[in-house]
């Protein structure tokens, strides 16, 4: 029987026990596909990840990111939290930045520090692609919600940085704490579409200083509802950048998400049209929250 180290982390979380839980394994270059997927489950977190060999490749780490369900090429808070153990027990000495090795391509990760602990951390995600533009009467009927509720200035709209996500624009807090997906409509929604998972937000939020509130809906991923979801949330500023959400091309803005399951997450949303792209950074604070070995 062998042991592989583990940590826990907790993403886009201000202080320990809130945001979005991942755990990070080390050596997963020893781990069969099935044996990681296998883990994952086990773990139960929306992601677990497995960083491939604890040296460099091409000036970025290798690293693999699991839902229970499958394997991801890309999420955000995975992102944040592998390059931050990387960073604390891999390197072991402060450094401005950190890239990981995904399906997606090379993710650059930036630290800030503050008494020589990491602070918020940034990454900078794909240019966003825009596909799909969705019946608004559909969405709200997948949601339970009346199609009043959906802010019908802008549109439901299928944005991907890595993973396409359908973007719902909602007008209350109160339609964000009515919305339950149904499973059975949201699965028979996305057989044939790119777009698997759902990002509903709405401008009130719980706190004055917070721009946006966002629940994140995945079940086709084994995950009924996210508490901070880095990528979607790529994918969000992307949108409100295109459809000018606050009348402007760029954006600097707090988005808070997961209080509705009491896990409150905090996530920072940096987004700016350039000549033919627009430019996406996602960040966030880590807490370290445990160690371990797992006997596989």
């Amino acid at each position: 029987m062998s042991t592989i180290n583990f940590y826990i982390v907790d993403v886009f979380a201000s202080e320990k026990f809130a945001g979005n839980q991942l755990a990070v394994f080390q050596g997963g270059a020893d781990l069969s596909d099935d044996q990681m997927q296998a883990i994952a489950r086990e773990m139960n977190y929306s992601e677990t990840t497995f960083i491939l060999s604890g040296t460099e490749r091409d000036g970025g780490y290798d690293v693999r990111i699991f839902t229970p369900a499958a394997e991801m090429p890309f999420a955000g808070h995975p992102t944040l939290g592998t390059a931050y153990i990387i960073q604390q027990e891999l390197i072991g000495k402060p450094v401005g930045e950190v890239r990981l090795n995904l399906m997606v391509g090379q993710i650059p990760v930036a630290f800030s520090y503050e008494n020589n602990l990491p602070g918020v951390l940034w990454m900078k995600q794909k240019p966003p692609e825009f596909g799909e533009i969705y019946d608004r009467n559909v969405m709200a009927d997948i949601l339970n919600l009346e199609v009043g509720d959906i802010d019908e200035r802008f549109p439901v709209e299928e944005v991907s940085t890595g993973f396409y996500t359908s973007i719902v624009p909602l007008k209350s807090i109160d339609a964000i704490k009515r919305a339950r997906a149904s499973v059975p409509k949201l699965l028979k929604h996305i057989q044939n579409k790119r777009a698997k998972t759902i990002l509903i937000f709405c401008p009130e939020t719980y706190y004055e200083q917070n721009a946006l509130n966002v629940r994140f809906f995945a079940d086709y991923l084994g995950i009924a509802e996210d508490p901070a979801t880095g990528s979607a949330n790529g994918c969000l500023a992307g949108y409100l950048v295109k459809n000018k959400y606050i009348g402007t091309d760029s954006i600097d803005i707090k988005v808070e998400q997961g209080y509705e399951i009491r896990r409150p997450s905090l996530l920072m949303l940096k987004a700016a049209q350039k000549t033919d792209k627009i430019d996406v950074y996602v960040g966030g604070e880590v807490q370290m929250i445990a160690r371990g070995e797992l006997y596989v």
